[in-house]
């Protein structure tokens, strides 16, 4: 598939004539990209300065200053030193270290040299993380991902000792600044006539089709849909029919260091032909024009190329699990079916889901259960006006009979 560049990406020459390429948002600083186009590296430095942060041409040989001790971002590095940091997922650890390097760069006031690595601990109080998160305010979600990053890396100090007596601390200073209230459902959930569309405008054989069947058909997330490969697909025999069924045996992403969920799926006709009839690689099924696999971030800026091309520009590829749940659960799932399907381990989100469909159910069915009855000849029995007389009375006159 040709290179598609994506939304604010600019290019200029510099006066050797090689290509560069920025980021540059509308209201907000250029950042510049050093990676290939259309690399995993590349899409993975776009989707990071999309949200402000930038990448060096070479970070592993990029001049870093130690820390001083008892600043904000010695602290920073004491947390992610720490036991309790390792032990979070990979990809929450990836999220979080890059919000800490975006806050250890922003500065005190704006024009200042001074920046958020050198506030002391001592004087770090709730209105440096009201400013923080005031500064995201046009990104709501980037907002509150400070803010809960904060939250973590004091809870984290507040509970060792040697910190709290060396430099006095005492409270949580994001503990009582509040998040920025989403007012959504979260991600757009497809129509099957957005699916439709989509499927329209992506056929059989693409990879933007194979990765809607991916996606519709075993009902997960994308960060397991661009790991699947033939390696994780077993073929057995049903001991009822004596049918060969073919499984999709995988381990999900999401916490998967802390509380791993296993799953088995057997394989849906409709995706195997699909799959069959796509170009896919050795170890993945979804790979890049460059034959190789896709990362978390490239796919997802992919994705979102796609359904713009396809005019779905509401739509994400979250928003299809989000359909595969209301399908099943309007189809009479039960919540324990939807917990197998989907690896959820509690039955929070399938409630959420059985609710929604049982609720449509039961309106559909009783609803016309509020409108009086017009299938039967026999009158309805008067109504009694408010003096109590049998005769109704309409606009202050009666009538009779």
């Amino acid at each position: 598939m040709p290179w598609i560049k994506p939304r604010y990406l600019w290019e200029d020459a510099d006066r050797h004539g090689n290509i560069r390429l920025y980021v540059a948002r509308p209201g907000h600083a250029k950042i510049r990209i050093h990676a290939e186009p259309d690399s995993p590296a590349f899409w993975d430095a776009y989707a990071l300065a999309l949200n402000g942060v930038s990448v060096p041409k070479n970070p592993r040989v990029a001049q870093i200053t130690p820390a001083l001790t008892g600043t904000f971002r010695w602290l920073v590095e004491q947390y992610k030193g720490s036991v309790e940091f390792r032990a979070l997922g990979a990809s929450t650890r990836s999220t979080r270290g890059n919000i800490f390097d975006s806050i250890l760069r922003e500065p005190l006031q704006p024009g200042s040299a001074d920046t958020m690595a050198v506030v002391p601990l001592s004087a770090m109080t709730a209105a440096h993380v009201r400013g923080l998160r005031d500064r995201k305010r046009d990104l709501p979600e980037g907002a509150n991902g400070r803010l809960k990053a904060i939250r973590g890396l004091y809870k984290w100090a507040l509970a060792q000792d040697d910190l709290v007596k060396r430099f006095g601390l005492t409270v949580n200073p994001a503990r009582d600044v509040p998040t920025f209230k989403m007012k959504t459902d979260g991600y757009h959930t497809w129509s099957p006539e957005e699916v439709a569309i989509f499927e329209a405008h992506h056929p059989i054989g693409t990879t933007p089709r194979l990765f809607l069947a991916l996606l519709m058909f075993t009902g997960q997330r994308r960060s397991d849909v661009i790991r699947f490969g033939r390696q994780h697909i077993r073929t057995e025999t049903d001991s009822r029919t004596g049918r060969q069924v073919s499984w999709l045996r995988f381990t999900q992403r999401k916490n998967r260091e802390n509380k791993a969920v296993a799953l088995d799926l057997p394989m849906l006709d409709v995706l195997r032909e699909i799959i069959a009839a796509s170009k896919c690689g050795d170890l993945t099924f979804m790979i890049s024009g460059q034959g190789k696999p896709y990362s978390d971030a490239g796919i997802g800026i992919r994705m979102r190329q796609w359904c713009d091309a396809a005019g779905l520009p509401h739509c994400t590829a979250h928003g299809l699990r989000k359909a595969g749940a209301c399908i099943a659960a309007e189809n009479g799932a039960t919540e324990k079916q939807m917990m197998a399907i989907f690896g959820w381990t509690d039955n929070r989100m399938a409630a959420r889901y059985s609710r929604k469909a049982n609720q449509k159910r039961i309106a559909g069915d009783s609803m016309h259960l509020i409108s009086r009855r017009r299938d039967t000849a026999e009158a309805p029995a008067p109504l009694l006006d408010w003096r109590g007389n049998d005769t109704p009375t309409f606009l202050g006159s009666t009538k009779s009979g």
